[in-house]
Formats: C-alpha cells, sequence, structure tokens
C-alpha cells in the first residue's frame, strides 16, 4: 500500500470526511511527508471506491461550494488493519536487526 492511500484510510478511520480535511489531515498525521493534491486525492478516492474500501457518504453545499463526504467501509478498514501488521512487523524485523548489529558491533569513532 502506498503511503498515501495508507494516510487516506487513516484519517477515514476518524469518521467521514470532506476533500479538504482529507488533505490537511493526511499532512497533519504524516508530519507534512504526505501533501495530496486535489487531482490527486480525488482519483485516489475513485480507485479505493472501486475497491470498495472508501465510500461516498453525502454532499452538501457549504459557502455555494460543493463538499462531498467519504468514509472507511469495513474492507477498507481490514486492509488498513492488514497494512498496519505488515508494518509492524517489518519495523520489528529491523529493530532486531539493529540491536543484534549494535551489541555485536564495536563503536569506532572516526
Amino acid at each position: 500500500m502506498r503511503e498515501p492511500t495508507f494516510w487516506v484510510l487513516t484519517v477515514l478511520t476518524g469518521g467521514r470526511r470532506h476533500g479538504y480535511s482529507l488533505i490537511e489531515e493526511a499532512r497533519e498525521l504524516s508530519d507534512g511527508r504526505v501533501n495530496l493534491k486535489a487531482a490527486t486525492l480525488y482519483a485516489a478516492l475513485e480507485r479505493l471506491g472501486q475497491q470498495g474500501w472508501v465510500a461516498l457518504d453525502g454532499d452538501e453545499v457549504v459557502d455555494g461550494r460543493l463538499r462531498r463526504y467519504f468514509r472507511l467501509t469495513d474492507a477498507g478498514a481490514v486492509q488498513l488493519e492488514a497494512e498496519v501488521a505488515r508494518l509492524e512487523a517489518n519495523a520489528r524485523q529491523a529493530r532486531t536487526r539493529l540491536q543484534a548489529r549494535s551489541s555485536s558491533t564495536p563503536i569506532v569513532a572516526f
């Protein structure tokens, strides 16, 4: 799963969101690593909708502009949970190897 997809799904775990809110919250949660553009976001939401991971959850007009809301589906939550488990397993392997390296490799100053 690509990082932008991970963050879009993660944002939606907090409930329904409209596009601009998704962009802002993904940027905040990722510490600025993910800076989605509107066209990229809506293309991703369309793809995620086709996969059944995200669903349209209503529209409203605010200040004369249409806001389209999206929500995480059960299938999307399952996919996000699987990705979290994969990332945690990867991090455990890396941490184990780093700890083994640091305990067996003498520190050499340059």
